[in-house]
């Protein structure tokens, strides 16, 4: 299966996360949006059957944040099976914790930053 990004068929779902988002992710998007980091992000943006919290298409980047509901058996799972298929298409991810964006959102975007700079230097 080729990656398809954003189908048609995940708008409604997308939607209602970019209406949705919790404190964490608006927090996060605050220091994203706008090219602030030097880079286009995204905002749940579909690759596949998987909708990514924030993506940066240029150098195939996801990032995700993790909420309670990752942290279950199933989310556990799933997030295991969405890793592989992404790893699969080339496409790296950072993910943080809602504690580590509330606790030390200038640390986590020093993390990105540092990540965009490596996936940049030759």
């Amino acid at each position: 299966m080729g990656v398809f990004y954003n189908q048609q068929w995940q708008t409604q779902r997308r939607g209602e996360l970019r209406n949705n988002q919790t404190k964490a992710e608006w927090l996060l998007w605050l220091g994203l949006k706008g090219k602030q980091m030097g880079y286009k992000f995204r905002r749940q943006f579909g690759v596949g059957p998987y909708v990514l919290d924030f993506y940066c298409t240029q150098l195939r980047l996801g990032i995700e944040v993790d909420g309670g509901s990752h942290f279950t058996t199933e989310g556990v799972e799933y997030d295991s099976e969405r890793a592989a298929f992404l790893k699969d298409k080339k496409i790296r991810v950072l993910r943080f914790t809602n504690r580590e964006i509330y606790n030390g959102l200038e640390d986590v975007l020093a993390v990105i930053k540092s990540e965009l700079f490596k996936s940049t230097s030759p």
